[in-house]
């Protein structure tokens, strides 16, 4: 008898029914993924540090589809807090998207700050990691019942080397060996799989582009950079059974960049 899950709802539900949990979703990509979750019919917790402007992120939901817990996404006592209100406002989790990133300098490496270095893989991979663990010991998260999803965000800058931005890019490589680490660990309960989008046009790479848009842009095959709508796009596949045969996997969204050199 097939175990193959059952193909995904038409439309707009193809999360219906789920629950996520999103870190750093007051702006930007964690943001454009909560509302795309909620699109395709899941509902949603967003966390982050600023609990003003997570609050105004929240009020642009559906009523009772979003619930928001702010505080420092590195904090186990505060990721705890999330996975209780998650489980209290809508059952067992279904979805963790780590959206959580850092990257305080820009140099070379021999100028490279080593407690900045520190503070990057603190927050890029070891955070990671612990929601990982927070999600599958907590007792009403039910996350290792079956059909979970975790869904890490990388980067292109882990493919290659990034002048000025090196470490980061060698923290989201990181990032990768550990979304297939545990993609085979966690196997067969939790998916896990990771994003890599090239430059989106969001506050935290605004340095990237601002003011040279169009300089930046020329050298992506598809003539833009990224909008935050094309990551959540990518997260909502990989959320959905239509990704129900993929783990351990790293979905470079990147406007043709690396192809094209």
């Amino acid at each position: 008898m097939s175990t193959y899950p059952a193909p995904a709802a038409a439309g707009p539900h193809r999360l219906a029914g789920r629950t996520a949990v999103i870190t750093a979703a007051s702006r930007g990509i964690g943001l454009a993924t909560a509302h795309r979750f909620v699109a395709e019919g899941a509902r949603v917790l967003i966390t982050g540090r600023d609990q003003a402007a997570l609050q105004e992120a929240a009020a642009g939901f559906p009523e009772g589809t979003v619930v928001a817990v702010s505080g420092n996404a590195a904090d186990p006592l505060h990721q705890r807090s999330v996975l209780d209100a998650a489980a209290e406002a809508f059952g067992a989790l279904d979805v963790l998207v780590n959206c959580a990133g850092t990257n305080p300098v820009y140099g070379p490496l021999l100028d490279l700050d080593l407690d900045a270095a520190r503070k990057i893989l603190e927050t890029n991979v070891l955070t990671a990691l612990a929601w990982v663990q927070a999600a599958c010991r907590h007792p009403g998260a039910g996350f290792l019942r079956g059909g979970a999803s975790v869904i890490n965000m990388s980067s292109v800058s882990a493919r290659t080397a990034a002048k000025g931005i090196a470490f980061y890019g060698i923290s989201k490589a990181a990032l990768e060996q550990l979304t297939r680490s545990l993609a085979v660990e966690l196997a067969p309960a939790v998916r896990v799989n990771a994003l890599a989008p090239a430059v989106v046009k969001t506050r935290f790479s605004q340095a990237l582009y601002e003011g040279r848009e169009e300089k930046a842009a020329a050298a992506y095959p598809l003539g833009r950079l990224g909008a935050p709508e094309d990551v959540a796009a990518g997260a909502a596949f990989l959320a959905s059974n239509d990704a129900a045969w993929v783990t351990g996997q790293v979905l470079t969204l990147d406007g043709g960049l690396l192809a094209g050199g």
